[in-house]
């Protein structure tokens, strides 16, 4: 818990790691991390002070609701993504122990974040960014720094910027790893407040935590933000107590993920997916800030191929229907990471006044 609030801005951390060829690879090549047991997942968990509260998975995936946001498990992949206090970044050398036990070699890393909150409540390295920067470089091998770049966007001398995201991308290779991707990051403050307090759970209510966010998924209409028909997804949904929720979503390989903070003052909601699919992103964005109505949105898209930079207009056009208007864009790219862009809305304050 931060001083003056919980911070509902998260740190997102994404390892990619090399499996071996299918042909000698046994059981490795084909599930690679998957097969990482129970116990080196929970020490990757405790460094990053957090705790598994809820799993589901299909063929592609495994998908973790944790006690503080996400996590996501590929073959050769994971994805970590934590709010609060957390130290995430303490869970890096864990995490490549836990892979070195499988003879899985790291190709890429990528970090992120938006602007906190409560800065000062953040543990070290993650109050400032040029620490977060240092020690990535410390904990990650050497030849992932060949091809390595951090920026914060917009940059510091870029006027009117009030919202900054801080990136952090090293790679073996300058080629991006894998097939086209796109991973969309969507960060939403001062939510309507009729949408916020269904994030509540009533005094009494004996049902599971994970009855409760079912209830809050279909009060609130997030299960079709994740897709319009949610019927093709495995959807696991979790509220916290007293309030509080986070849902994952597989459908294939393609992960989603929501997470909210609804306490006044400083309520917060974050949209996230992965998905090769330009369009189902740009619906799914809008679909997204709809059913939250803040009254400020960032919008991140990293594109593993191809320009993100093409998507801005797009994500403005979307958006501007809703009342939100684009207060500033930027567009970075980063050797073995595509190009990453990042932009920042706000609705006029009469509107979200008379919403709420």
């Amino acid at each position: 818990m931060a001083s003056c609030g919980f911070e509902g801005f998260e740190k997102r951390l994404e390892l990619v790691f090399e499996l071996p060829a299918r042909g000698g690879g046994g059981e490795v090549a084909r599930h690679g991390l998957r097969l990482l047991p129970a116990e080196a997942l929970r020490e990757v968990l405790d460094a990053a002070q957090c705790a598994v509260v809820s799993a589901a998975g299909n063929a592609a995936a495994d998908a973790y609701v944790l006690s503080e946001s996400s996590m996501f498990v590929y073959p050769g992949r994971v994805v970590l993504k934590t709010c609060g206090t957390t130290p995430l970044l303490r869970a890096v050398p864990a995490l490549l122990r836990a892979a070195a036990e499988l003879r899985l070699r790291l190709r890429s890393c990528r970090y992120s974040r938006g602007e906190y909150l409560f800065p000062e409540a953040q543990p070290f390295p993650h109050a400032d960014f040029a620490d977060e920067v240092a020690y990535l470089d410390a904990a990650l091998p050497r030849e992932l720094l060949r091809f390595r770049r951090s920026a914060v966007m917009p940059s510091s001398s870029s006027p009117g910027a009030s919202h900054r995201w801080h990136v952090y991308s090293a790679s073996s290779s300058s080629d991006a790893d894998g097939a086209a991707r796109l991973t969309v990051e969507v960060c939403m403050t001062e939510l309507d407040r009729g949408v916020a307090a269904r994030f509540y759970q009533r005094p009494g209510d004996g049902r599971t935590s994970h009855a409760i966010g079912d209830e809050m998924t279909a009060a609130s209409g997030i299960g079709g933000v994740v897709d319009e028909d949610d019927r093709r997804s495995l959807v696991c949904a979790y509220a916290f107590a007293p309030c509080g929720y986070s849902m994952n979503a597989l459908d294939g390989a393609r992960y989603a993920t929501v997470h909210v903070t609804p306490e006044d003052g400083h309520s917060y909601a974050s949209y996230e997916c992965a998905t090769d699919d330009a369009a189902a992103a740009l619906a799914a964005i809008r679909r997204a800030v709809a059913a939250f109505r803040p009254a400020t949105v960032s919008v991140s898209i990293s594109h593993t191929s191809g320009a993100a930079s093409s998507l801005c207009t797009p994500v403005a056009e979307a958006l501007e229907p809703l009342g939100l208007a684009c207060q500033c864009r930027a567009a970075e790219d980063f050797p073995g990471a595509g190009t990453v862009t990042y932009q920042t809305f706000t609705a006029p304050a009469t509107m979200h006044e008379h919403d709420n």
